[in-house]
């Protein structure tokens, strides 16, 4: 993303993250007020995926949400870091995403998921990926999905939405920004739960990476998609090949 796009996306959010004392106490308490609604209709979405209301994903329901919050705001997916498909083709963005997405995956099989393993007694529960074992077509589909509902829908969500948008309630500070992502990390943590409390906390700090990843590209979600779709990428060719921990 280039500095000009940046500063742009900047003024255009200025008057959402400006703060109480550049509206009106009425007008800041209401935006406060339709934020907790957001976040109410999240745990709802939760709720009816928890009791398997839901069909498959509830990635497009929470995606639509955020979609639909950003445009009743005034603001745009490229407002919170979705940049031009021609910035993705840049050497520095596809060497980060694709390099980090890497290290991420080494760092889990290597470090995080054994040691939680060890303390936990238990490897994450991945049995819902066991179709995958021996099956090319089913992995290729598996992949696919990946990349669309995992790396793209649950950045735009996680990072573009949910983690600006705690963001603008509890203040665009530095400390603000840490509060929004060790939440926004708990609780794409939980949105694993599928996984067993090994899973959960191992895509907590998934969640946390991919979050620091986010912000540090200066909130870009060109490269926490790529890393993503990388990482479940290297997961679902261990899975077919049957060396994959869990399953």
């Amino acid at each position: 993303m280039s500095a000009n796009s940046n500063t742009e996306a900047a003024v255009r959010v200025q008057p959402e993250n400006a703060g109480p004392d550049a509206i009106s106490p009425k007008n800041w308490r209401r935006s406060k007020l339709v934020a907790l609604v957001e976040f109410v209709l999240i745990g709802l979405i939760f709720y009816a995926d928890h009791r398997k209301w839901i069909p498959f994903s509830k990635t497009p329901e929470l995606l639509l949400l955020g979609w639909v919050s950003l445009r009743l705001r005034g603001l745009r997916w490229c407002d919170v870091g979705l940049v031009h498909y021609r910035s993705w083709a840049r050497t520095r963005t596809l060497a980060l995403g694709l390099g980090l997405g890497v290290l991420i995956e080494t760092f889990q099989l290597t470090v995080t998921q054994p040691i939680l393993s060890r303390l936990l007694g238990s490897q994450p529960d991945l049995e819902l990926f066991q179709i995958l074992t021996g099956n090319w077509k089913m992995t290729a589909l598996f992949i696919a999905l990946s990349w669309t509902l995992a790396a793209f829908g649950e950045e735009m969500f996680w990072r573009g939405y949910l983690l600006n948008r705690i963001a603008d309630v509890v203040g665009q500070t530095r400390a603000g920004w840490v509060v929004s992502l060790v939440i926004v990390s708990v609780v794409f943590g939980f949105a694993h739960e599928y996984q067993g409390l090994t899973g959960l906390i191992e895509e907590s700090l998934a969640g946390l990476y991919l979050g620091v990843m986010y912000l540090a590209t200066r909130r870009n979600l060109s490269v926490p998609i790529l890393a993503h779709g990388v990482s479940n990428t290297i997961d679902m060719v261990l899975i077919y090949l049957g060396k994959m921990p869990g399953v």
